[in-house]
């Protein structure tokens, strides 16, 4: 009998082992074209989707794309790094949104070397930021969605970076909605390049920082701030219906910005818009005029 129970409790803890180590979260998991997300998500054992490697992975951990693939929507919910590296690593989604961030006011999230694709119209948003502490959106591009690219619209405090990246289509390119909330909500595009929405950049409250970026070829505004701020600085306006239009409650400063061919470069909105007086423009069918000026030191 004691040899039986023995033999008994040396089984029960080779399976508690074994069972533990299934459930353990990796730091770094993989993804592939041809995976299964039944696998581990190592590298020799990838999975097929995101959403199947995001619960194999802990959090503040990575998820890396070993070759090309359309690899699904996701709701991120924790700190995470996406990176499709050298690889076609595409988020296809049709009726849905490509991804969701919904984690904790001191969670991180990066999305690195991606491409969000609607479907010629068919997606919702790009990436609909619902929650994060940091958000860093890098040499990403996206296309055919339907409502905005990437949505800002976060309960508390959030500081959004996109960086390196493509929009193309969309009713909106960039846009923070939702109603005031408990602390600063901010964004900043970096060498950006938004096209053909109906307004490439919108903020309804909070502030954004643009610099060297592009806006061309958007149906009704480049930049509108209806309520909040936007600094714009050494960047491109061409080919717009309204370059720049700042609402009631809202302010708007160009520094070293051009205004090409736009319908108009500066819209006649009650809000501020100043200037550095180092602009240029020309080609615009309205031309309008800055309300404010800025100190050049």
């Amino acid at each position: 009998m004691k040899r039986f129970l023995k033999l008994l409790l040396s089984t029960l803890a080779v399976a508690f082992v074994f069972a533990t180590t299934a459930h353990a979260q990796a730091t770094r998991t993989w993804v592939s074209g041809v995976g299964d997300d039944a696998n581990p998500c190592s590298r020799t054992a990838p999975c097929k989707t995101f959403a199947g490697a995001i619960a194999k992975t802990v959090a503040g951990g990575e998820i890396d794309v070993l070759d090309p693939g359309g690899f699904g929507a996701l709701t991120i919910t924790k700190a995470i790094t996406i990176d499709g590296g050298g690889n076609l690593s595409g988020v296809l989604v049709s009726g849905t949104n490509g991804m969701v961030i919904s984690a904790g006011a001191s969670d991180k999230v990066i999305l690195r070397n991606l491409t969000f694709d609607g479907i010629g119209g068919q997606g919702l948003d790009g990436v609909s930021i619902l929650g994060a502490g940091n958000v860093l959106i890098q040499h990403c591009i996206f296309e055919g969605f339907a409502q905005t690219n990437v949505e800002i619209n976060s309960s508390y405090s959030i500081y959004v970076l996109i960086e390196d990246s493509t929009m193309t289509g969309g009713h909106q390119g960039v846009a923070i909605d939702g109603s005031t909330g408990p602390g600063p909500v901010a964004a900043a595009l970096k060498n950006v390049t938004i096209q053909n929405t109906q307004t490439a950049l919108r903020t309804l409250r909070g502030h954004i920082d643009v610099t060297h970026s592009i806006f061309q070829n958007n149906a009704a505004y480049g930049v509108y701030a209806e309520v909040g701020s936007v600094n714009v600085e050494s960047s491109l306006f061409s080919f717009n219906g309204t370059a720049v239009d700042a609402g009631s409650a809202a302010t708007i400063a160009v520094s070293n910005v051009d205004f090409f061919n736009n319908v108009v470069a500066f819209g006649g909105d009650p809000g501020v818009i100043s200037s550095a007086g180092n602009n240029r423009s020309t080609g615009n069918s309205v031309q309008g005029a800055p309300t404010g000026t800025m100190t050049v030191q």
